[in-house]
Order: C-alpha cells, then sequence, then structure tokens
C-alpha cells in the first residue's frame, strides 16, 4: 500500500503554440494524467503529460488538497518529465518507490494510475509479453521498450508498473489502438528512466540520447557479403548514409561495414546479443551511452579493419520533432509569412504529418542537415495586400534562395532581406517558382499589414537577437 501512496494524479493547464499562425498562442486546455514520487523530492511523469505546460498541479492518494509543482527537466525523445513540489507538507507520509532491474517475459506487472473512467486510483494487471526497441511516438525516436497486455488509457500515463516484489519497472507511456489489438500497452524500463535522471545529475539538465548519426543496410545476403570483402566469421551492417552533422562523419564512410560497436559484435540482421538466448538492435548499445562518451567502432573498409574512438552526440534533425518549448520562428515582409518547418508545425497544417507535400515530407523522413543550424523555411502563406497580387495561392512552399544566395535558415533570410538595399526582394522558390517584390514598397507596406491582422511584430522575437 505504501508504494501506491507515492503514486499521484497530474493536472495540467497546457498553452500551445499556434503553428499556422506562429504570432499567436491556441486556447489553453486542461489534462489529467499520473505521476510517482522518487528520491530527493522528485515526481516523474510523462513528458508529453506537461508539454507547453503554463501551469502543473499534483494530488495525493485520499488528499483533497493540489500543490503546485514545478517542471525541472522534460525528456522528449525519452517522454520522461522531472518535477518537484517547494511545500514541505506534500513529502509528508509518503515514501519514494524504488526502481527495480529490467523483467523477464511473463513477468506480472501491475500498472497503477489516475485513467479516465474515474478519480480514484486504478490498478490494472498483465505480464511483460515483449522486450524490444520501440518507436517512442512523442519523441519519434526508437529506445528499449515494454510491451505488456495490461490496459493502458488515457490518464495512465506517468503512472508507474510495479513487479511482483513492488518495485518499479517501468513507466506507463502509451498504448496500441488497433482493431487487430487488444490490451497492447508500452512501459519506459528502468534502463531508460535511470539514464534520463542520471543525465540530469550530472548535468543539471537534460542532454538527450546520443546517436550513431548512420543510416545501416542489413548484410544478410551472401553475394553483398562477399563484394565487401568479408570473411565467412566476419558479420556487420553496411552503412548507407552518414550524418553531416554527426561527430562519426569525420571517420566513417558511406560502404563501411560496422562489425562491433564498444567491443560487441554486430549480426547481419543488425542484432547484438541481449540476456539469455535473446537478440537486440544494436542502437539499443548506442542509447546506453551519454552525450559526450566515446564509443570503440569496428569497421571493414576496402577489405582493411579499422578501429575509432568516436565520441558519440545527439541527432540533429534537418526537420525537428519538438521545438522544445520554445515559441515558433517566423518573419512577416509585405504579407508573406516565413516559417521554419517542424513536425508540430505540419501536423498543425496537416492533421497528420504525412498528409504533408510529397517533398516537404521527403525532407521529414529522408532529408539530412548539413549544419547544425540548417533549416527548411517555406512561405506559409500570404496575407492578402496590394502589395503581393498574383502570389496569394503559395502556400507551404520552400524558399531555396533570397536575391541568388542561398537561404540556410530563418534568421539568415530575415537578416538578408532587412538589410537589402537592392531594387527587388527576390525570392526563389522550389519548382522554380519566383517571387520579386520591389525592396522600398514591400517594406513599407509591412506595418500596415501587420495591423491589419493585428500582428504585434514582424519577426518572433528568437530572430531579433
Amino acid at each position: 500500500m505504501s508504494s501506491m501512496d507515492a503514486v499521484v494524479k497530474v493536472f495540467c493547464v497546457h498553452t500551445e503554440p499556434n503553428f499556422s499562425l506562429p504570432w499567436q498562442r491556441k486556447r489553453q486546455y486542461s489534462s489529467s494524467s499520473s505521476g510517482f514520487i522518487i528520491e530527493g523530492r522528485r515526481v516523474l511523469t510523462n513528458a508529453h503529460s506537461v508539454e507547453h505546460h503554463t501551469q502543473v498541479k499534483l494530488k495525493k492518494r485520499g488528499s483533497e488538497t493540489k500543490y503546485l509543482a514545478t517542471v525541472l527537466a522534460i525528456g522528449t525523445e525519452c517522454d520522461i518529465a522531472l518535477l518537484t513540489v517547494s511545500d514541505d507538507e506534500f513529502w509528508e507520509g509518503v515514501s519514494p518507490i524504488e526502481f527495480g532491474g529490467l523483467p523477464v517475459l511473463q513477468d506480472a506487472v501491475t500498472v497503477v494510475g489516475y485513467p479516465i473512467g474515474g478519480d480514484t486510483i486504478s490498478v490494472t494487471s498483465g505480464v511483460v509479453s515483449r522486450i524490444e526497441i520501440l518507436s517512442y511516438v512523442h519523441g519519434s525516436t526508437e529506445l528499449l521498450g515494454l510491451q505488456i497486455d495490461a490496459a493502458i488509457n488515457a490518464g495512465n500515463s506517468g503512472g508507474p508498473a510495479f513487479s511482483d516484489k513492488d518495485k518499479c519497472v517501468g513507466i506507463a507511456f502509451q498504448s496500441l489502438k488497433h482493431e487487430d489489438a487488444e490490451n497492447i500497452g508500452y512501459v519506459i524500463p528502468t534502463p531508460v528512466i535511470l539514464h534520463f535522471i542520471q543525465d540530469y545529475e550530472e548535468n543539471g539538465n537534460y542532454t538527450g540520447f546520443p546517436v550513431l548519426g548512420v543510416e545501416c543496410q542489413k548484410m544478410e545476403n551472401p553475394d553483398l557479403r562477399m563484394s565487401m570483402g568479408m570473411g565467412l566469421e566476419q558479420k556487420g551492417v553496411r552503412i548507407r548514409r552518414i550524418e553531416p552533422t554527426a561527430p562519426e562523419s569525420h571517420f566513417l564512410e558511406p560502404s563501411d561495414v560496422i562489425l562491433s560497436f564498444d567491443g560487441v559484435d554486430i549480426a547481419n540482421d543488425g542484432t547484438v546479443p541481449f540476456r539469455d538466448g535473446e537478440r537486440i538492435g544494436f542502437s539499443y548499445l548506442v542509447s546506453k551511452k551519454y552525450t559526450g562518451d566515446k564509443a570503440l567502432v569496428k569497421v571493414l573498409r576496402n577489405f582493411k579493419t579499422l578501429e575509432f574512438n568516436i565520441k558519440l552526440a545527439t541527432h540533429t534533425r534537418l526537420i525537428p520533432a519538438h521545438i522544445k518549448g520554445k515559441p515558433p520562428s517566423y518573419y512577416i515582409v509585405a504579407g508573406l509569412v516565413f516559417s521554419a518547418v517542424s513536425v508540430p508545425y505540419l501536423c498543425s497544417e496537416y492533421e497528420k504529418d504525412y498528409d504533408a507535400p510529397v517533398k516537404l515530407l521527403d525532407k521529414h523522413l529522408h532529408g539530412m542537415a548539413q549544419s547544425v543550424d540548417e533549416q527548411v523555411v517555406v512561405i506559409s502563406q500570404v496575407l492578402v495586400a496590394d502589395i503581393n497580387i498574383g502570389y496569394e495561392e503559395i502556400v507551404n512552399t520552400q524558399v531555396h534562395a533570397f536575391n541568388g544566395k542561398p537561404v540556410k535558415n530563418l534568421k539568415g533570410l530575415a537578416y538578408m532581406v532587412e538589410k537589402c538595399d537592392e531594387e527587388f526582394l527576390k525570392f526563389h522558390l522550389e519548382y522554380e517558382q519566383i517571387v520579386v517584390l520591389q525592396t522600398e514598397k514591400a517594406k513599407a507596406a509591412t506595418p500596415d499589414i501587420l495591423t491589419t491582422h493585428c500582428i504585434p511584430s514582424a519577426m518572433s522575437d528568437d530572430l531579433k537577437a
């Protein structure tokens, strides 16, 4: 019972940015979820439970009081958030929950939380049915996860999953909703939770899970292995592409065959040994590291075996999955609204990110940033005015260049336009489109357009710095 007393209900008021109208915010809304108390006067819950929060309150089991909470850290990739409460009364009469190890298949688990359907604490039971690298929907990443057959419903998010020894073995965070599936829930396991906590304790903030920064091809075809010069005893995966922003881009090359990572041999299907009789994707080994750690990578290149000691870093996405609590960026001139593309922006424009135009979708799924500050800049819409007659139908079209100079990011574009002293503003768009405006007239027309649409500024605050 003491463990259940440490499970709290999380009340959050969210105020999301309006990515389609980035100078505004959406109407605030409220949500409830679950969390639990751990050592150090801290509370764990899901990142999506407190995303875009303006106020977070916690209520203990059997209490009528809601306590104001402070968000210490949010890990978007692993979907974990760390909270605390300054009121000493909140911590009285409750013992922190202790963590257990990684369970094995068929181990009993009990999910505790405050799901929809009632106000009191709820308990559902099941077993561990699968342990593998899972797709974390909120973070758009792949990390170790547990699949269980206990029901996880809205409001369960952030609640603990207990083993039969009353130890926390994970955090409930998502479920599979499909007509062919029943009672499939997912739990963030303790290795991922402890990685998040240690990262915060060592750095004072969340730095993220590192990645190797390569895309790999399986080497299951014997002719492919022979052509790469692999011996009968050698196994590994072939590098297809390397992130230009990744530290390993200075060491590794396309068509290198990764034979091992930190001394652990990689199979032709990209897996490594994982406990007795199990295998798991080798990205699991990478995710166990911390940002800035080094790893020994052995590769086969041109029939020669090479070893590199590589410093690991987090992933720089061309189209980021999150903007991490910051307001979206925008720039307006002559009614042309320029925005930097992100996954939340695509979801705001198209409801589902995969409904976006093919070229933007290709950049989202397959594009690689050439530098850490590269962005995909689009004309998101045109605020109709006399100055922009004929350009009204331009929507979500990428800007490639301005007056002959390539557009690297939104801040660079805003700077070039503001400093432009040429006769015309020429924006070169995809599909060979071009937008041309007379410089003086365009800049002079901007204030009236902003006033008409009640827009406070021609650019977001981050572009003014």
